[in-house]
């Protein structure tokens, strides 16, 4: 979101059109940033959703303390830490740093710039990133926001959050420069286990196209920890379809209730 915003006139309260256009202003800017901190895009989506629920339930307080869009942030930070699962090994801070005062310490810059050209090698390096730098250098590098709106929005001072961004940069190039060496040792391998296991459910439901069905088989054949987690997603999938019951209806009332209890969270 662009730095102006910060100059916007502060607002009481969102009410109907308000709250309504905070959503079509707002969803791209929180998906981009939801993304880049969980990196499943299901997820992201969940977490937006969620973000703009707990907005409504809470859009009486609002009192234009800070902008909108750093209001939204903030809860969409809260809530992704409070949900915050390791989808790999972060890099160590302490690791990253005490490589980074060594005079002898450099990498391959052709390597690192090309691999960041690369929005799938970007990403595998920015989610490595341990969350609050990655939070940080989302925000600033990719929101352009400035280090004083992150500070005010992740709830930190302004040193902490300058420092946020110089780390997670450090971090972003050191995770970038070893992505090299990481696909080295994987070379006979097709596909990364993430790529792989993201790709499962689709296989089983016979979703994929046939070079990538092809590219799965292969990785299956060769990789020693992922056959079972499939086996193990097939056998739990056929026990889930033992559970239905063809004398289980649905009650007719359920629409109706669903129906009242949105309702009666829109009237409060």
């Amino acid at each position: 979101m662009a730095r102006s915003e910060e100059g916007r006139e502060p607002a009481t309260g969102l009410e109907g059109s308000a709250f309504e256009a905070l959503v079509g202003e707002h969803t791209d800017s929180l998906y981009r940033f939801a993304r880049s901190l969980v990196r499943d895009s299901a997820a992201a989506e969940d977490l937006v959703q969620e973000t703009f629920l707990r907005a409504f339930e809470k859009r009486h307080t609002f009192r234009g303390d800070a902008s909108p869009a750093t209001w939204l942030h903030r809860i969409l930070h809260n809530l992704a830490i409070d949900r915050s699962r390791r989808l790999g090994p972060e890099l160590l801070t302490a690791e990253v740093e005490e490589r980074w005062r060594d005079d002898a310490y450099t990498v391959d810059s052709e390597t690192v710039i090309e691999r960041a050209q690369t929005r799938e090698e970007l990403e595998d390096a920015l989610i490595r990133l341990p969350f609050l730098y990655r939070a940080a250098v989302v925000l600033h590098d990719i929101e352009d926001w400035t280090a004083r709106r992150i500070a005010e929005t992740l709830g930190i001072g302004l040193p902490a959050a300058k420092q946020r961004i110089r780390r997670g940069r450090m971090m972003l190039v050191t995770a970038l420069a070893q992505g090299a060496e990481r696909r080295a040792a994987h070379s006979g391998v097709p596909m990364r286990c993430w790529d792989a296991r993201r790709r499962v459910s689709d296989y089983i439901d016979g979703e994929l196209s046939a070079e990538e069905r092809t590219r799965l088989e292969r990785h299956l054949e060769i990789c020693p920890t992922c056959p079972p987690l499939y086996a193990s997603l097939v056998g739990v999938r056929e026990k889930l379809g033992g559970l239905r019951d063809p004398d289980t209806v649905v009650p007719l009332t359920l629409a109706e209730q669903i129906r009242t209890a949105v309702g009666r969270r829109g009237r409060r």
